[in-house]
């Protein structure tokens, strides 16, 4: 499954409607760097189920929270550094324990 989430499936206009904004918002997002979509042949973008999940976590933050661009991108990060240390602490804790 989780190769699923990361394949690129969605094109922009179908990506934009499960969110509910326009294509441009999309485009602009991409254009400040909070969202990458993989291009196809043909250089369209193609949208992930993993970008459609961090997009809607956009537009939850800026909506419902209030949060600017700037804002959003640093939760973004430290949410991106947070998970990637959890996977850190759970491969440490699978770890066999030496010298006891």
């Amino acid at each position: 499954m989780m190769g699923q989430i990361n394949e690129p499936r969605y094109v922009i206009s179908i990506a934009a409607r499960m969110i509910g904004v326009h294509t441009h918002t999309l485009r602009y997002y991409e254009r400040v760097g909070l969202v990458e979509p993989a291009r196809s042949e043909s250089n369209l973008r193609l949208y992930s189920d993993e970008d459609i999940e961090r997009l809607r976590r956009i537009r939850r933050l800026m909506e419902e929270m209030g949060v600017n661009l700037a804002g959003v991108e640093v939760i973004l990060k430290l949410l991106g550094r947070m998970e990637e240390m959890q996977r850190q602490i759970e491969a440490m804790t699978k770890q066999p324990r030496r010298g006891r």
